[in-house]
């Protein structure tokens, strides 16, 4: 029968105090949700310039799809209207392209660089779970030898197994200690990190719309010379369709 060594479990000394282990967890929880809400904002700010530029390619596709309508050819007037349009549309996409780059590369490539440093962080974590296991694993084999009786074998083992301790239970406490120091540091830091882009990400949205009241009042004046409301725009069009509907081709039967 092969001899079966005794098994090594939980040792009954606490080597991290409770304190401790709860001022690590709440630090590296905060730090896990800091990791969540970059990536997801990350991916936000993304969705959101895609959908910005899908805006504003397809009011150019529309602009162009009238300027190309044979009524242009007809109507001077049209014409005129249709390529103030046109121009305009350019213009608002011109613009949107350079929030949109603006964007990338004050927030969006800010945020991605951020987020690229939460791996080496969580690596850390998992080192220093891994040296706490080995650090238990080797005082409750300390804690073994000590309640077996002290014959010389056993001591020499004791001996060997305290000495295997030691470097174990300076390697934690150092890990334990690096990030009990540097986590505070690292979730503080974001403030100091994100305002700039923040800022940045609000002065491209105001240079953008001023440009585009510009744009939006020039086109009004060049394209709105009736002024005609809305509502009279609305029944302007309904008298129109009326007369349509009124055409023997389009008669019910």
């Amino acid at each position: 029968m092969s001899w079966i060594p005794f098994k090594i479990g939980q040792p009954k000394k606490q080597i991290v105090s409770k304190t401790v282990e709860r001022d690590f967890e709440r630090e590296y929880d905060k730090l896990q949700k800091l990791e969540d809400q970059t990536k997801k904002l990350h991916k936000d700010m993304k969705k959101s310039t895609e959908a910005d530029i899908a805006m504003s390619k397809a009011a150019v596709k529309i602009s162009a799809d009238l300027l190309s309508n044979p009524l242009c050819e007809q109507d001077q007037a049209f014409l005129e209207s249709m390529t103030a349009l046109d121009t305009a549309m350019r213009r608002m996409d011109s613009f949107n392209q350079e929030k949109v780059n603006q964007i990338q590369k004050t927030v969006i490539d800010p945020l991605k660089k951020y987020s690229g440093v939460f791996p080496s962080l969580n690596m850390a974590v998992k080192r220093r779970e891994q040296a706490l296991q080995d650090y238990k694993r080797l005082q409750s084999k300390v804690e073994k030898y000590e309640e077996k009786e002290k014959t010389g074998p056993i001591m020499v083992k004791l001996h060997q197994a305290r000495e295997e301790l030691r470097p174990v239970r300076e390697d934690f406490e150092a890990k334990n200690k690096q990030l009990l120091d540097e986590m505070p540091k690292f979730y503080h830091s974001r403030i100091d990190y994100f305002q700039p882009s923040f800022e940045a990400l609000i002065r491209a949205q105001v240079v953008y719309f001023t440009e585009m009241h510009k744009i939006f009042s020039e086109l009004t004046d060049q394209i709105d010379q009736a002024g005609l409301t809305d509502e009279q725009r609305e029944r302007e069009n309904e008298a129109k369709l009326s007369e349509l509907r009124a055409l023997s081709i389009v008669a019910d039967d």
